[in-house]
């Protein structure tokens, strides 16, 4: 049985009258459960860009996103599983890797920017969370640091940002991170910010 095989019949007999619902989740973690660094990263300006120079502007602007994250992404140990239009979901298996990948990738786009048009600016959000996440076949993860990481990558930082969750900022006391938010109404976000050295 593959893994999404084993977690669908996991979960119909976790939904079975009378199921031991503690013994199948400890079933699940134990079999599915890694900690791992996650990333969500997207790109500003999508629906603006579309609408005033077209899907294949923005197609090359992807492409060429890909082209310039995806080696800084591997050369942090970092693996793309997932990439949906103008986001990507990453994995690492230590923060410090993941931070390093956000932060060089943020600058990359700092270098390439200079002297481009608005609309063929690359600038990217980041989003990054760390703790216990549910792996399945290697392309599928859930979790609540998934979750976080998304709405943070997605939703809440802006172009250039990086902003990490709670579990994140504990992971890496040390790093020059500052306070900027709430998330889910009780999680406080942090933001990257080297410059507070």
């Amino acid at each position: 049985m593959t893994d999404a095989e084993t977690l669908t019949w996991l979960l119909t007999q976790r939904r079975q009258a009378g199921a031991d619902r503690t013994a199948i989740d400890a079933s699940i973690h134990a079999r599915f459960g890694r900690i791992h660094a996650v990333m969500y990263t997207d790109l500003v300006g999508f629906s603006r860009v579309v609408e005033a120079f077209g899907i294949l502007h923005f197609l090359q602007l992807i492409q060429e996103s890909e082209a310039l994250f995806l080696p800084l992404i591997e050369q942090h140990g970092g693996a793309c599983i997932k990439r949906e239009g103008d986001s990507m979901l990453v994995l690492f298996d230590m923060p410090q890797q993941a931070l390093a990948a956000a932060h060089a990738m943020v600058a990359a786009t700092f270098a390439v920017n200079p002297g481009r048009a608005p609309e063929d600016r690359i600038e990217v959000c980041i989003g990054l969370g760390y703790g216990t996440v549910l792996r399945i076949d290697d392309n599928e993860v859930w979790g609540a640091e998934v979750n976080a990481a998304s709405k943070l990558g997605e939703d809440t930082a802006k172009g250039g940002e990086v902003l990490v969750t709670d579990t994140f900022r504990e992971a890496l006391p040390d790093a020059p991170f500052v306070e900027c938010g709430v998330l889910f109404g009780n999680r406080s976000i942090y933001r990257f910010s080297p410059e507070a050295r």
